[in-house]
């Protein structure tokens, strides 16, 4: 039952890590500005921005990820400075 119970925790941890290592963080989609690559995310602290938990405007890395937001919906998402923007480069 422990190694179960183990192996669980493996897999959970590995889900909420993203690509690049980064720990995903929870938010709940509120806007989504398609011609602006834009999306407002009601979000968690991010922690590798060092954010608290608020509600803000992200650029998006492309637009293939933006049929993956719309308002209301509840994503894991990682967010980075990319070129001095908050960009979410990935999204569950």
């Amino acid at each position: 039952m422990k190694k179960l119970l183990t192996v669980s925790a493996l897999l959970a941890a590995m889900l909420s890590t993203s690509a690049s290592g980064t720990e995903m963080t929870s938010g709940l989609v509120k806007k989504v500005d398609e011609k602006q690559l834009k999306v407002t995310i009601k979000h968690e602290p991010l922690k590798n921005l060092d954010m608290g938990a608020m509600t803000m405007v992200f650029a998006v890395k492309d637009a293939t990820m933006l049929p993956k937001f719309k308002p209301g919906t509840k994503i894991k998402f990682t967010a980075e400075r990319v070129n001095g923007k908050l960009t979410v480069t990935e999204v569950q």
